[in-house]
Order: structure tokens, then C-alpha cells, then sequence
């Protein structure tokens, strides 16, 4: 009716109106009957609906092309795209659009103000806060919430205290920021200046005081409460789990007028924390709604406290069976050993996420199965995910126990051509992995090579030199380490303190020792006894080594088998058979079958012609069941390797290598005449 009544009219002063100003009038028909009936040629607000629609979901392009075809936007326009490029992490794009924005109101300013501050940008807020021309409560608060977030409560103290007027929201957001910061003391006095106090203020209190480990106060707190509401009882309830008393926070959980999924999940991951599984459970199974996550950290719980096979059995009722179920699952059975049902369980997995993968493959190395889980490795390739770098790290690590480095070069290669060499913890496991192997060169090419180290890395090329007796390169490095103002940690030193061992270093071993302990403040562990004995002993100082353990024993440190071991080797080669006999009974009481620690002592006895107590070690061994596992060698040769085992003589080139080592001993024996 309206069209065809004014439609004439309006074509004619379209026409007129585009021969006076040179520009078209689009008010044919056709575009009146579009723009009247979606409504956006004058009215914004659908379209406007529609780009915070799309920006809260995460619909940014969508957002953006709706408002570039906007031929006319209000500044709620500008401020829902402004919002949503925060929101969705487009931080530039926010700050550009608002530089472009031709008119500002209040709510541009405070939207501006909370998204500089939550990406950290608080000169960025500061000066948007400093040019507005007018200010609300809302823009005080969001400074000040902004301060809070980035731990500069001194500064939001400040912004409190100069504010014209203020809401209990002030007062809680800088609260807030002191029970963040551990500044109970100084939250209370604020909480007793309130003048009117919400729900929120007293949870605030609560929470802090329960956090500093005043449950007694945070109780009573509570108690004083005029009103309570879910919030309130679940952090009353966290409180009471934060310092240990479960049984108080289930009683209080019980009496709660209504409960909400977080005091159902507070509780019971309290409970699977505190080692309550059972407890967990009986809870669990009284849960109205039971959602994934929870499934999962019930799982979880009985995984880690070792009851993999209940965990399995609770999975098969498990209606949210998921990937992370089964991985949890998978990665509890390699830490019990059980490689077979772990192995089991992956191939019957529906599908398979990177995560799974590495675990598997993981576990198989850690399970002294490496040369399996390099057949995983294979097989993820062909089949599975694209490996990532913890994928190649697992590698590497089982690579570095192979008696090839063949696979490792291989992987090395792949991980360059896969830009994985830029993560540390890759270029640490290549490190690793050649200095394990012997190949020190590359080892110190790529640490050499590399961008950024970490203590890890240092510790990588300190320790491969060490064990293989570059005793001297190891505390150059170390030395090194030091002056890049590298923290070192307790692995550096064993590596140091072997490094001092090998190349017999024995006052450098010493001062690395107190070093240690008196600058670096690093509690010794028994691997540095270890090296300490083995340090003192290769140098004969068996007495000395005596000492030293007897010190040990002063300071309440219980001496372990390996450190014993150490002082027995020292005694073995130095043939001290009075103290050797006592220490290698030392250990057979901490680990009676040793079979190496009889053998040791049957040869000592022998070197002293001691053959009585020779035969006495040896009907102690067979009484124990006990056999000396033969040694084993190998060499690689030609990309070939060759595995020699004592005693055995099957190896086809047996004779010549006899031969070769026969005409060695000759030479040492001429040379030493």
C-alpha cells in the first residue's frame, strides 16, 4: 500500500536528487521493498545482533564481512566488533578499529580499558583511561580489575583510594587482588572498612583466610554470614579439603540446602587428592549428573594410586568413554609393566590422537622394549597421526639405547626437515642420544648449533662427556654453563662430580661438592656419594672413602647399595680384601641377590688364594638360585653389528679377532719391558 502510493513519488525525487548532486539515490522499487523489509538501510540493530552472534562463537570473518557491507553503523556497531576481536584474541585488529572509530561513547572507553588489560597492556589502558572525557564507576572498576589481573595491586590500591564514588564491586575487586597476592592482612582491614558487603565480599574473605590455612576463621566467617548462597558453601567446602580435613568438608557437603556439578566435582577430586578412592566412589554413585570429566578424574585417581585394574573395570561402565580414558589407561598399565595388556588395549582403541601414540610408544621405551616402540614409530607414520615433537623425543631417547645410530641419524634427519629441531626438548634428546652413543662430535655440533638451552641441555653435553671419561671438557663446559648464568640443578652435578672422578681430580672434586651444597644449595643425593666414593677410591683412598661414608651416616643419610658398590669396585682394584669383604656383606644385606657383588668377593678371595672362602660365596650363590648373567659386548662396523657374549665362540669371525687381540698383548707386553 505504501509503495503504491508513494513509489512514483519517491523515483521522481531519487532522480532529482541524483541531478543536483551528481550521486546516485537508490530508491527504486526494488530497494524500497528490500531495505523496508529487513530494515538495515537506517536500523543497525540486526545486523549489529548478528555480529555479536557470530564474534561470541568465534565466527570473526563473518562478523568482519557483515560489517564492511554496513552502509550504515551506529557505535554499537563499532563497539560489538571492537569487544569481539578481543574476545577472539585479535588484539590488533581492536586497537586499529578503535584508532578508526569516528565517535566514541562511554561503553567504547570501558571495552577498551578491559581488553588492553587483559592482554597485559596496562600503559596501553592507562592512556585510554587518562583521555576520556568522562568517567563511570565502570570505568574505575575496570582499571582496577585490570591491575588486579596483571599483580599490580599497589597500583589498584591507588586507583581505589583517588575514585569519586564507589560500588561494593570496587571493594571486591580489590580484595580480590590482595587474596591473589597473599596479602590477607591488608584484605581483611578493607573487609572491615566495607560500608555494605555482597554474597561475593564474604566469599572473597573466606577463600583467603581458608587459603593462609586459617580454617578456623574462614569458618567462622561463614557462620557469620546474613545470606549464603552455592558459591559461598563450595568454597567453604575447598577450603576445608585445601588444609586436609576431607571428613569436615563431606559433612559439610551433606549439609548444603542445594547443591551445584562444582560441589559435587570439588568434592570428590578432593577426596581422589587426599587418597579417599573408595570414599571418591561412594560419592561418585550418588551423583545426580555424571559428566565426562569427572569420569575421567576418577579414573585418573585409581590410576595413580596404582589400582590400574579397577580403573579398567570402572572404563567398561564408563557411558563417556572417550580417548582420554583409554590413554589414561594405557599409560597406567606401562607404569605397572604390564607391557602386554597396555599393547592390548591400544590396538582395540577406535581411534587414535598423537597423545595415545606417544604414550605407547613411550611406555615401550621406558619398558626396556625400544626396539617395539620404534615399530610403533613406523607405524604412526604409515598410518596414524603426523608425529610431533614429543613423538620424536620418545625416539631419540630409545634411539640412545640402541647399539646403532643408524634410526637416530635417520630421525635427526626427519626432525629437520619437519622443523622440529627449533623445540628445546628435541634438540636435547639429539644431543642426549649422540653422547650416549659415543658420538660426541655431533652431540657438541648440535648443542653448538642450538638457539636456546636450557639446564637440560647443558646438562646433556656435561654428562656424555663425563661418561665417557673427557673429564676435562666436562668441567669446561661446566665452567661455561656458569658463566651464561645458567642455574645449575642437581643432574649437573653428578655429571661434574663424575667428570672429577674419571679424570681424578680429586681436590676440583671436593670443592665442586661444597660448591654444591654451600652456594648452590643443592641437598646432595646418593649419586653424588656415589661419585664421591668412586672419586676417592679409584684414587686409592680407600680410608679416606670409609670416612666419608661414616659422615654420611653421621648426618642421618642412609648409605645406599650403589655407594657400598662403589667402595667395593675401589677395593677390587686397589685390593683392599679386609675392607672389600665387609662392604660387599653390606650390600648382600640390602640386595641378597646380586650375583655380581658374589663374584666380586669369589675373586678377591681367589687373588688372596683364599680358595675356602671362594667356594663358601659360591655355595651362597647356588643356595639363592643365583647365576652370573654372562657380559655382553658389541660393536658396530660397516653399518653392521656385531654382538660378542663371554664365553661364547659362535661368532664367524671368532678366530680372527683372537688373533688381533693376541698380537695386542704382545705389543703392551713389549712395551712395558
Amino acid at each position: 500500500m505504501f509503495l503504491s502510493r508513494f513509489g512514483p513519488r519517491l523515483e521522481h525525487a531519487g532522480i532529482l536528487f541524483s541531478r543536483l548532486t551528481g550521486s546516485s539515490f537508490p530508491l527504486d522499487r526494488l530497494s524500497l521493498r528490500r531495505n523496508h523489509a529487513v530494515g538495515t538501510l537506517w536500523d543497525p540493530k540486526p545486523l549489529n545482533a548478528k555480529i555479536t552472534y557470530h564474534m561470541r562463537n568465534g565466527f570473526v570473518e563473518e562478523a568482519q564481512k557483515i560489517f564492511d557491507q554496513m552502509s550504515h553503523r551506529s557505535t554499537v556497531t563499532w563497539n560489538s566488533m571492537i569487544r569481539g576481536y578481543f574476545e577472539n584474541g585479535k588484539f590488533d585488529l581492536a586497537v586499529q578499529l578503535f584508532d578508526e572509530m569516528p565517535k566514541r561513547d562511554l561503553f567504547t572507553y570501558n571495552t577498551m580499558i578491559a581488553g588492553l588489560m587483559q592482554y597485559g597492556d596496562t600503559e596501553g589502558a592507562e592512556q585510554i583511561f587518562a583521555q576520556m572525557p568522562c568517567r563511570d564507576v565502570v570505568t574505575w572498576n575496570s582499571m582496577i580489575a585490570g591491575y588486579a589481573r596483571n599483580s599490580l595491586v599497589k597500583e589498584a590500591l591507588l586507583l581505589f583510594n583517588q575514585m569519586p564514588s564507589r560500588n561494593v564491586i570496587s571493594w571486591n575487586l580489590v580484595m580480590t587482588g590482595l587474596v591473589n597476592l597473599g596479602s590477607i592482612e591488608l584484605a581483611e582491614e578493607l573487609f572491615r572498612e566495607m560500608p555494605t558487603r555482597d554474597v561475593a565480599s564474604w566469599t572473597i574473605m573466606i577463600s583467603g583466610v581458608a587459603s593462609a590455612g586459617r580454617i578456623v576463621e574462614a569458618r567462622g566467617l561463614f557462620e557469620e554470614m546474613p545470606v549464603k548462597d552455592i558459591r559461598a558453601w563450595n568454597t567453604m567446602i575447598v577450603g576445608y579439603i585445601q588444609n586436609g580435613n576431607t571428613e569436615v568438608a563431606e559433612g559439610l557437603f551433606w549439609k548444603m540446602p542445594e547443591r551445584d556439578m562444582d560441589s559435587w566435582n570439588e568434592l570428590i577430586n578432593g577426596l581422589l587428592g587426599s587418597e579417599r578412592i573408595n570414599d571418591a566412589l561412594r560419592i561418585f554413585t550418588k551423583m545426580p549428573f555424571k559428566g565426562p570429566r569427572l569420569w575421567n578424574s576418577i579414573m585418573l585417581g585409581l590410576i595413580k594410586s596404582g589400582l590400574v585394574e579397577e580403573a579398567h573395570a570402572f572404563s567398561e561402565k564408563n557411558p563417556f568413554n572417550d580417548i582420554i580414558s583409554w590413554t589414561n589407561l594405557i599409560v597406567g598399565y606401562f607404569e605397572l609393566g604390564d607391557v602386554g595388556t597396555a599393547i592390548k588395549l591400544f590396538e582395540l582403541m577406535p581411534s587414535k590422537d598423537e597423545a595415545v601414540w606417544n604414550a605407547t610408544i613411550f611406555g615401550l621405551g621406558e619398558n626396556d622394549h625400544g626396539e617395539e616402540g620404534l615399530k610403533y614409530f613406523i607405524k604412526m607414520k604409515e598410518r596414524g597421526p603426523p608425529p610431533d615433537e614429543a613423538t620424536f623425543t620418545s625416539v631419540l631417547t630409545i634411539s640412545s639405547d640402541l647399539p646403532s645410530l643408524d634410526f637416530g641419524k635417520q630421525s635427526h634427519t626427519q626432525i629437520i626437515k619437519m622443523g622440529f629441531d627449533c623445540f628445546v626438548a628435541v634438540s636435547n634428546a639429539i644431543v642426549t642420544m649422540y653422547a650416549r652413543c659415543g658420538s660426541l662430535h655431533y652431540a657438541l655440533l648440535e648443542f653448538s648449533h642450538m638457539q636456546n638451552r636450557d639446564t637440560i641441555s647443558w646438562n646433556a653435553i656435561i654428562c656424555g662427556f663425563a661418561h665417557h671419561g673427557y673429564g676435562m671438557q666436562a668441567l669446561e663446559m661446566f665452567k661455561k654453563m656458569l658463566l651464561m648464568n645458567v642455574k645449575p640443578d642437581q643432574i649437573t652435578f653428578v655429571g661434574v662430580l663424575s667428570a672429577c672422578s674419571h679424570a681424578g681430580l680429586i681436590d676440583e672434586g671436593w670443592h665442586f661438592f661444597h660448591f654444591m651444597r654451600y652456594k648452590c644449595f643443592l641437598q646432595p643425593t646418593f649419586e653424588h656419594y656415589t661419585c664421591m666414593v668412586d672419586l676417592l677410591g679409584r684414587s686409592g683412598l680407600i680410608d679416606e672413602a670409609m670416612s666419608f661414608v661414616g659422615q654420611m651416616k653421621a648426618e642421618g643419610i642412609e648409605v645406599s647399595a650403589s655407594v657400598w658398590g662403589a667402595l667395593l669396585g675401589a677395593c677390587r682394584i686397589h685390593g683392599n680384601i679386609e675392607i672389600g669383604e665387609m662392604v660387599g656383606e653390606k650390600i648382600l644385606e640390602i640386595e641378597p641377590y646380586n650375583a655380581g657383588v658374589y663374584m666380586i668377593l669369589a675373586e678377591m678371595y681367589l687373588i688372596n688364594r683364599r680358595k675356602e672362602d671362594a667356594e663358601r660365596i659360591w655355595v651362597r650363590m647356588k643356595e639363592r638360585g643365583l647365576k652370573k648373567q654372562p657380559g655382553c659386548s658389541w660393536i658396530e662396523v660397516n653399518n653392521t653389528v656385531h654382538v660378542f657374549l663371554a664365553g661364547d665362540c659362535s661368532h664367524p669371525e671368532f678366530h680372527s679377532v683372537c688373533c688381533v687381540l693376541n698380537f695386542l698383548n704382545m705389543v703392551i707386553e713389549i712395551e712395558l719391558v
